[in-house]
């Protein structure tokens, strides 16, 4: 199942296990059984210190347990990891035969302190480009404190557990048998939601910190770039973000990011993380800004209000904060939010396979999600509000070109129709004869496109109508010393690389307001 130029690559990885690891396999006699086993032999044969067995006792099979000899540190697949998780298998074979975590020491004596026990188990599908964080935020968990279980597990394969378990979105993380998240978290997050005090720690902390000459709201594109430019003249510089790489992490390929032909959002993330940290620039990441005061004067400063009731200054704000994804705003989207009304194909297509889905959305994402779903469900029904699709032409002709997909154009959708556990259709109306019609279907993708997150920013700077930081051709909104970048301002075309190039010149715009400020220059590093 590996090639030899990944042993290869693999044989290097795995001369860092200092300690034994034990592949333990729970199998039957499926063809998915002996896959498991053969890849298992497989990681086995690159290393003396990797052995396997089939002695596993689990009774979801096929599964494997990845055990350090002699002690309660494992975590376990159930499933074949490939795909996207194929980097999970690898890393939990490392993290537990011993490769130190990367997580900071104040978040691994966070999770080392972490009292009670916890099982974990998380759903994810080989397609889903969020899962793996999950994945292998709790993976690390585990290897840190026994205490903490876990257990990955295929939803494709395991579709009856899919079932009775009621789940239609990926990923999905049960703690101790009960619903514990849903959606993409790293390992601050997840800790979050566990540790009751650790909010109020985080606010402690953050309440002590010196204003910023610059202090960037938001970790995208926009967010990176400007951390980077500002961080580049010296000055003090500080990152607040509620996730950082924003909308980029649910992006599954990118193609038209100049000079890399192919790449994916989680990684183009992770590299901007990276290269914001080489800056050494103050990150404070799973923080939610919730209200901006500007300066009152030049030469003052800007305070930006956090949710868990820190507030932090700074003589200039850069705000990016991006946008997320545009809701129906119909009867019964919330209620069946993650219950059969989804808003990633990648991730949670594989749960509809042979299932009737609709598709909202005839831009290019949803005629690429209408695409792309065509080749998993029975059938897809493409709904769009305009007389015809927008989508490009070459992606129009794909799309038509599918026999189990139904184009609707001119229709308005007016509710989502569900039994109280899961979606069973929609309704729409006919907006040239006014005609209603009901579809039965198991799941419905929203594709229709994005909203600006500036809700906090009322009343600090100027909105669009539509809710967009109005900015000029420096950055610079409304506001003294406030400036923003990326989705959320009126610059046309959200592209990442439209984003990081506001970012950057509103850096430079902040840099240039701060060095023609009365006040003191800026005399703090990064």
């Amino acid at each position: 199942m590996l090639d030899a130029a990944l042993k290869s690559q693999l044989q290097a990885y795995f001369e860092r296990i200092v300690v034994p690891v034990e592949l333990i396999a729970s199998l039957d006699d499926g063809e998915k059984s002996r896959e498991i086993l053969a890849l298992l032999e497989e990681i086995a044969s690159i290393s003396p210190r990797i052995s396997v067995s089939r002695d596993g006792a689990d009774a979801r099979r096929p599964s494997f347990a990845i055990k350090r000899a002699g002690s309660d540190v494992a975590v376990a697949f159930a499933g074949l990891p490939m795909g996207h998780e194929f980097n999970s298998l690898i890393l939990a074979v490392l993290q537990v035969g011993g490769l130190p975590p990367k997580e900071s020491p104040e978040v691994i004596a966070q999770i080392a302190a972490l009292e009670g026990d916890y099982l974990f188990e998380t759903f994810f599908s080989l397609s889903c480009q969020n899962c793996p964080d999950v994945v292998q935020a709790l993976n690390v968990m585990s290897v840190i404190n026994p205490k903490i279980r876990h257990v990955a597990i295929d939803g494709g394969l395991f579709q009856d557990e899919v079932l009775d378990r009621k789940i239609m979105a990926v990923p999905t993380v049960f703690l101790n048998g009960e619903v514990f998240a849903q959606g993409r978290m790293n390992v601050e997050q997840l800790l979050a939601k566990i540790d009751a005090g650790a909010s109020a720690r985080a606010a402690e902390k953050l309440k002590d910190k010196a204003p910023f000459d610059v202090l960037v709201v938001g970790g995208g594109p926009a967010g990176a770039a400007a951390a980077i430019y500002a961080a580049r003249k010296g000055i003090a510089t500080g990152v607040v973000a509620e996730r950082f790489g924003g909308q980029v992490l649910d992006t599954m390929g990118i193609e038209n990011f100049i000079s890399v032909q192919h790449t994916e959002g989680p990684k183009l993330a992770t590299a901007l993380e990276s290269h914001v940290r080489e800056y050494g620039v103050d990150i404070m990441n799973v923080q939610k800004a919730v209200e901006l005061i500007p300066a009152r004067d030049p030469g003052g400063l800007a305070r930006v209000r956090l949710a868990s009731g820190a507030t932090l200054s700074a003589r200039t704000i850069v705000l990016s904060p991006g946008a997320r994804w545009r809701q129906m705003n119909v009867p019964g989207e919330e209620a069946y939010r993650n219950k059969g009304v989804a808003y990633c194909p990648h991730c949670d297509g594989p749960l509809f396979k042979g299932k009737r889905v609709a598709v909202i959305g005839g831009g290019n994402s949803g005629v690429e999600a209408a695409i792309d779903l065509a080749n998993l469900v029975a059938h897809v029904t493409l709904i769009e509000f305009d007389g015809q699709l927008r989508a490009d032409a070459v992606l129009q002709d794909k799309l038509r070109s599918l026999p189990n997909v139904r184009i609707v154009v001119s229709a308005q959708t007016t509710e989502v129709l569900g039994d109280g556990e899961k979606v069973t259709g929609l309704t729409f109306r006919d907006r040239a004869t006014g005609a209603m019609h009901r579809v039965d279907l198991d799941g419905i993708f929203v594709q229709i496109g994005l909203v600006p997150n500036t809700e906090w920013l009322k009343g600090a700077v100027d909105l669009s109508p539509s809710g967009e930081i109005e900015i000029d051709a420096r950055g610079e909104t409304s506001a003294y010393g406030v400036f923003a970048a990326g989705d959320a301002t009126t610059t046309p075309y959200k592209q990442i690389v439209i984003a990081l190039g506001g970012g950057a010149t509103a850096a430079l715009s902040a840099f240039d307001c701060l060095i023609r400020q009365a006040s003191p220059k800026a005399s703090r590093a990064a």
